[in-house]
């Protein structure tokens, strides 16, 4: 299942909140790595962005042929700089990208080792 078919899928409504959260954390997101180790951060007016992608063909689609890495969605929550959010799919399909806010998910992240 991918990240979109998590948020949009009929499944999400007969999952708990804590399963949707551990389903989101486990997804694997793909995104362009630069030549220095961190991110490819966009600045917008709403703030700084990193564009992630739910495959590595959909950055494809977005950069090229670009060197790439992929974490998944709970490691990527640890390592963006505080501030800065995820756009999943700035290209999608309908109905389009979404943000994953990484602040959101570490305040309702349980402790480690729980």
């Amino acid at each position: 299942m991918s990240l979109r078919e998590l948020v949009e899928g009929e499944r999400v409504a007969g999952m708990s909140a804590a399963e949707r959260l551990d389903a989101v954390r486990a997804m694997r997101l793909y995104f362009q790595r630069p030549e220095e180790p961190g991110f490819l951060v966009a600045e917008t007016e709403g703030g700084p962005l990193v564009p992630v992608f739910t495959s590595w063909e959909r950055l494809a689609l977005f950069a090229g042929a670009c060197d790439w890495a992929s974490t998944t969605a709970e490691d990527l929550v640890e390592l963006l700089p505080e501030g800065v959010r995820a756009l999943v799919d700035p290209l999608g399909p309908e109905p389009g990208p979404f943000l994953l806010d990484p602040e959101a998910l570490r305040a309702a992240a349980p402790e480690k080792g729980r």
